[in-house]
Order: structure tokens, then sequence, then C-alpha cells
């Protein structure tokens, strides 16, 4: 149970069931990270559509597979297990590629970004979004320039830095209010980047 109130899909009425119905998946499953803004359905919006804009955005040029493991990786390094086991689930569809996605997920979990099936280039953005994550103070000009130095441009380097961000966020919503898995459907996300106002769960 979470350590505040929240509003089931049943009783859900007005403006909130309206957004409920827009996130929500099969037979009106809402994750419990939504519901944990049912008590401010605005808050709920906000999270849904930088959440959308950030991971879910057809301009986006990053392989989404790759942005999933940037929210692996915060999460995990933020010792967020929903956010872990959601969007592991989420970058296992995607890249169909079971022993990629288990050597991934143990070198996440290792602290061994070395290890990972990853170019040097992916490496150098998962230090980036570790720094950002636990000790943003310590990032310089000098690593994002690294970063453009090993081909990211400026604006891929804003998708990193915008979906490290919001995972941090989307993490301390999690931890700071006990919302756990229990009734989840796991790995679920809304997928349509065509669509940025198409937030249903698939």
């Amino acid at each position: 149970m979470p350590w505040i109130d929240t509003v089931p899909y049943e009783e859900a009425t007005g403006r909130l069931k309206t957004l409920y119905d827009r996130v929500k998946g099969p037979d009106n499953n809402v994750d419990n990270i939504m519901m944990m803004h049912s008590l401010r359905p605005h808050t709920m919006e906000g999270h849904m559509a930088i959440y959308k804009y950030v991971l879910h955005h057809s301009n986006n040029t990053i392989p989404k597979w790759f942005l999933e493991t940037l929210g692996v990786w915060v999460s995990s390094l933020n010792k967020c297990p929903y956010c872990v086991d959601h969007h592991f689930a989420g970058l296992k569809r995607l890249l169909n590629d079971d022993e990629k996605t288990a050597a991934i997920r143990s070198a996440i979990d290792n602290r061994a970004i070395d290890a990972a099936p990853l170019n040097d280039q992916q490496k150098l953005a998962m230090e980036y979004a570790q720094l950002l994550t636990i000790n943003p103070s310590s990032i310089t000009e000098k690593l994002v320039s690294k970063l453009r130095d090993a081909g990211f441009e400026d604006g891929e380097i804003l998708e990193i830095n915008q979906v490290s961000a919001y995972f941090s966020y989307a993490n301390r919503t999690v931890l700071g209010l006990g919302c756990s898995t229990d009734g989840d459907i796991i790995g679920l996300s809304p997928n349509n980047s065509d669509d940025p106002n198409d937030w249903n769960h698939t």
C-alpha cells in the first residue's frame, strides 16, 4: 500500500477520470506511479507530458532502447526497483535480444558499465547519466564536449540530459511516497511516439 491515499480507477470522477482514461492500459489498469498523483491530477498531467515528450517522442534521434537503458541505469543508481523493473521490461521488449539485455542488466546491477555490450559513445552517455544522478555539480563543460566529440549532436546531448533528469524525478516520486508494483502490468508504456498526445499504455 502507498503511504498516501490514492483514488482507484473505479472511484475516479471528473478530471481525474479523464486523465486515467488517457493513461490506462488493458482492463483499465493504471500504473501505480500515475495513481500517486490522483489527489492532485494536474501533477499527473505534468508528469505524463514530460514523460511522453522526453522518452516517447518521434523527434528523438537516439534509439529508444538506449534511452530506456539510461532510465534503468539512473533508476538502479537511485535504488528504485519500481522503475528498474518497469523500464527493463520495456528495454527487453525493444531490443528483442535476451542475451544483450541480460548483459546490460548484469553490468548495471554490478556497476560495471565497461562490461556492458555498448559502444564507447553509449558508455560515455552512461557516465554522464551517472554523474548527473549522483553528483550533478561535478559535471563540467568538458564532459559535454566529450559527448560531442564522441559523435552526439547537441540535441542528442539534450535527450540524454532530459531522460536522465526525468528518471531521477520519477524515482523520487516512487521512493518518497511508497509506490510499489503491486497490481501493475510491468513494462507497459505509451508507445505511440508519432502522437505526443496519445498517453495510452500498451
